[in-house]
């Protein structure tokens, strides 16, 4: 799972996600661009509910890596 913030998401917003994520039992590793966070989620996203991660402010979007079954 890739989670990307919002140009202007805040250190609370980011410090949110990642909370969410740890409540999750899921680990992620941070990637800070010139204007963009990106933030690779490691660990079991199955369960998690990409509608509440996307109500999180700051975040721009959500995007489900696929299985590769």
């Amino acid at each position: 799972m890739l989670v990307i913030m919002k140009r202007k998401a805040t250190e609370e917003n980011l410090q949110q996600v990642k909370q969410f994520l740890v409540e999750q039992d899921c680990d992620f590793h941070q990637s800070t661009g010139a204007d963009r966070i990106i933030l690779g989620v490691v660990g079991d996203t199955s369960n998690i509910d990409r509608r509440l991660l996307k109500e999180i402010s700051g975040v721009l979007d959500v995007y489900q890596i696929p299985d590769d079954d």
